[in-house]
């Protein structure tokens, strides 16, 4: 679609464009689809809103944003040559500003337009450049607020409420003819400072101390504050309309001065060109897979690990939900990891799916039946796993300990830790970490600098160089999680995470197997009563393992060492003496120790010597001598025994209380039921009802797919068709006005469809659909029978079957009009 005219409006230039630049712009800003807009001027109108437009500048880079901003300081429209001139001086340089930047800006400056363009926020033809309009009131400066450029108001702004008297006092002390004219007045007094000859002047008749007033006020911002007895140097400039009164206190250096003080421009370092990411190191790739490998391996262990010291029922979960901050603590201390990591293993199970609340009245955390499932997966599946829910999940572990808006503590677990930016970073700093070679690892203060570069509104104070905006934040907590869960290896991206941001998670995990070493399905035990696995085990034995044995230290090599506590814990979980012997002589490369067989003999012989059941509860043993040594046990006090039998004592405690009371004091005692059996307690129980993994909270609505956009494409053509199209002007059928539907009776519009089917022309109809929505199309009707029109919907391209009695009107088109 061609126009010979230049645009006017910001609808006539969306309406010269063709279907591939609407559907680009639909897809740069996705929020302009809900609901898709009826015509092109609803498509300009909603692409002009404040909350809109925000949006879109959010997502520039900063190149694109300074080219927006320079032309929020221009005159409305600007050719290219001034947007030019704004971005790269008028050639006065003062040193900051070299030659090859010059350059560069000229080379980037028509990619910079184009997404500007692109995105609606800047229309019309080189020649008559215009920024829409609220973008320009969101980055143009007023009387009240400097620009993001530091620039202050234009003299015309800052004078607007001046009188004519102390317009005529500024122009004789600048050396301008008086005028009576406020005006030309302002004209002139802008003219000078646009003169570059008759402001070097000026400037050289100015005292030193006022221009140094003017270095402090050139870059912004624009504003100070002054005294009723102003100094010399600042009366100076006040006197001579360098420094123009805002009020009573206030002056502002306007905008023409500082551009010539500038050198012509509006931001003192353009950035074209995006930092570079800078390598610290380059290291083996076959050394970062390596690493990458142990520490995927590590991830999976400790998460599997957390789940199952919470395998009968975790934590309790506050009223307001989430982890304690006790329960942090203890949960950092079982993992031997410092809380911070501790916060991001628990959010990532949760993310995973593997973590949830039971949902019972005392409600606590416990693994979810999708945590045996994942269990049973090979390693490298495991790690997918983990590191896809990772890539997606919105929640932040790293705001953990801080605070919300309201200043209450945000803790593990709990709520208000979506941060819907969080996908977006991780995936752009890994871009960023697959775009080095094989094996760098980048210095994280230029990633930093490349992701303020990329997104640099979405930060606070960017210009000044702080860091701490959340986007900053999350790039940094991303540098660090990679590397906690094998993302990275020894600071460069590994290998097999390349595969999955490529090819995908089977891809990935093709590429890890071989790196992760076989499960082993044998432990050498030592005469200091520890086994040690010099690798990781077959899950069988790991579990078998685990509650025979308490892990004593974790890295290459896992030992574990046998107590009575924990050979206890085996026989409680069902397990005999025999078992446990046979156990130990099958899985053991070196002869079991006689130590370890003579511990467990002696607590296979007092387990079970004593029961323990409900009276409360009580105490059952057929070794009265037992029950004497317990009764004259100072320690047995707080359990409040008593003899009711000379094999039997009655507590005043629950029997859970009894068992553990009873273990503290060195017994090794069995719990019972109601008909004497010893009660079996297995590890592992506890699951909450089936969960799915949280929904990551979306960063606004989502990118169409191109079916959509085709379809939304055709929508709008269409019915900006329907609201543009000439209509005939008959008495039956006087044409509606712009935008309105026309209105027929219901006999005139069975007429008009009907005879429109025998001719074969074309309608413009008013149309309402079963939930009350307005539109206009325009049809070509082929069949009227039953109280329906089939016709050709020139809207959807399609041919469609429509209700008469919700067709509010018809119309004849003009002869020319579908030409």
């Amino acid at each position: 679609m061609g126009m010979t005219t230049p645009p006017r409006t910001l609808a006539e230039a969306l309406r010269a464009r063709d279907d591939e630049s609407l559907a680009g712009l639909l897809r740069a800003r996705p929020d302009l689809l809900n609901p898709v807009p009826g015509d092109i001027t609803q498509l300009a109108t909603r692409a002009g809103t404040r909350a809109s437009v925000v949006r879109a500048l959010e997502h520039l880079d900063r190149f694109a944003l300074q080219t927006a901003e320079a032309l929020a300081v221009a005159a409305d429209p600007a050719p290219y040559e001034t947007l030019l001139g704004l971005l790269t001086g008028d050639g006065r340089d003062d040193g900051e500003h070299r030659d090859d930047a010059g350059a560069a800006i000229s080379d980037a400056l028509p990619g910079a337009l184009a997404t500007l363009r692109e995105q609606a926020l800047v229309w019309g033809e080189d020649e008559r450049l215009r920024l829409v309009r609220t973008a320009r009131e969101i980055l143009a400066p007023s009387p009240q607020h400097a620009s993001p450029t530091g620039l202050g108001p234009t003299v015309a702004e800052a004078t607007s409420g001046m009188s004519p008297g102390r317009l005529q006092e500024i122009l004789a002390a600048a050396g301008l003819p008086a005028t009576h004219d406020p005006v030309s007045a302002v004209t002139a007094l802008a003219a000078l400072f646009t003169d570059r000859a008759r402001m070097g002047e000026l400037l050289d008749s100015a005292p030193a101390e006022a221009l140094s007033v003017l270095d402090r006020l050139v870059w912004g911002p624009p504003y100070g504050e002054v005294t009723p007895n102003p100094t010399p140097p600042v009366k100076w400039l006040r006197d001579h309309g360098l420094l123009l009164p805002v009020s009573t206190r206030t002056v502002v250096l306007p905008r023409e001065a500082a551009l010539h003080l500038r050198a012509g421009r509006a931001h003192r370092v353009p950035e074209p060109r995006p930092p570079a990411v800078e390598a610290v190191a380059n290291r083996d790739p076959q050394a970062v897979d390596s690493a990458a490998a142990g520490q995927a391996l590590l991830a999976v262990n400790t998460i599997e690990e957390l789940l199952k010291s919470w395998n009968g029922g975790g934590p309790p979960i506050l009223r307001a939900g989430g982890l304690s901050v006790r329960e942090l603590k203890r949960t950092a201390t079982a993992l031997e990891v410092p809380e911070p990591v501790a916060a991001f293993w628990a959010e990532l199970a949760f993310a995973a799916g593997l973590l949830a609340s039971d949902g019972e009245a005392d409600e606590r955390y416990a693994p979810t039946p999708a945590y045996d499932d994942w269990a049973e997966l090979p390693a490298q599946d495991r790690w997918t796993h983990l590191a896809t829910a990772w890539l997606a999940a919105t929640r932040t572990s790293g705001l953990v300990g801080g605070q919300d808006a309201k200043g209450r503590a945000l803790s593990a677990l709990g709520p208000e830790l979506d941060r819907s930016a969080a996908p977006e970073v991780r995936h752009r700093v890994l871009a960023l970490l697959a775009a080095l070679e094989p094996g760098t690892a980048p210095d994280p203060e230029t990633v930093l600098a490349r992701m303020r570069w990329e997104r640099p509104l979405r930060g606070a104070s960017v210009s000044a160089g702080d860091t701490t905006d959340l986007r900053s934040r999350i790039a940094l907590w991303t540098l660090n999680e990679s590397e906690l869960l094998g993302i990275t290896g020894r600071g460069a991206l590994a290998t097999h995470t390349r595969a999955l941001l490529d090819a995908g998670p089977a891809e990935a995990a093709a590429l890890l197997a071989p790196l992760i070493p076989e499960p082993l399905d044998h432990v050498l035990l030592q005469a200091d009563l520890t086994a040690v696995a010099p690798g990781p085990l077959e899950r069988p034995l790991a579990d078998m393992l685990s509650a025979l044995a308490d892990i004593e230290s974790k890295g290459g090599a896992t030992v574990y060492r046998f107590t009575p506590g924990s050979v206890r814990r085996a026989l409680d979980a069902g397990q005999s003496a025999a078992d446990l012997h046979a156990f130990l002589a099958a899985h053991s490369r070196t002869p079991v120790p006689q130590p370890l067989s003579y511990l467990i003999d002696d607590v296979a012989r007092r387990h079970g010597h004593l029961r323990i059941g409900a009276a409360s509860s009580y105490v059952r043993c057929d070794d009265e001598a037992v029950l004497n040594e317990i009764l004259a046990d100072k320690r047995s006090v707080t359990l409040r025994l008593r003899r009711l039998a000379p094999t039997a004592l009655a507590a005043q405690v629950d029997p859970a209380s009894l068992l553990e009371g009873l273990r503290e004091m060195g017994y090794a005692p069995a719990a019972e039921s109601a008909e004497g059996d010893v009660l079996i307690t297995r590890a592992g129980a506890r699951r909450t009802p089936p969960r799915t993994a949280p929904v990551p909270v979306p960063e606004g609505p989502p990118v169409p797919d191109a079916t959509l956009l085709g379809a939304a494409v055709r929508a709008i053509r269409a019915g900006d068709t329907a609201a543009t199209v000439v209509r005939k002007d008959t008495p039956e059928a006087p044409a509606a006005a712009p935008g309105s539907l026309p209105r027929t009776t219901s006999a005139e519009t069975l007429a008009t469809v009907q005879a429109a089917a025998m001719t074969g022309s074309a309608l413009w109809i008013g149309y309402v659909n079963a939930d009350g929505a307005a539109s206009q199309r325009v049809i070509a009707p082929v069949r009227v029978e039953g109280g329906f029109v089939t016709a050709y919907d020139h809207t959807a391209d399609e041919v469609r079957t429509y209700p008469l009695h919700r067709i509010t009107g018809v119309a004849e088109l003009a002869d020319d009009a579908t030409a």
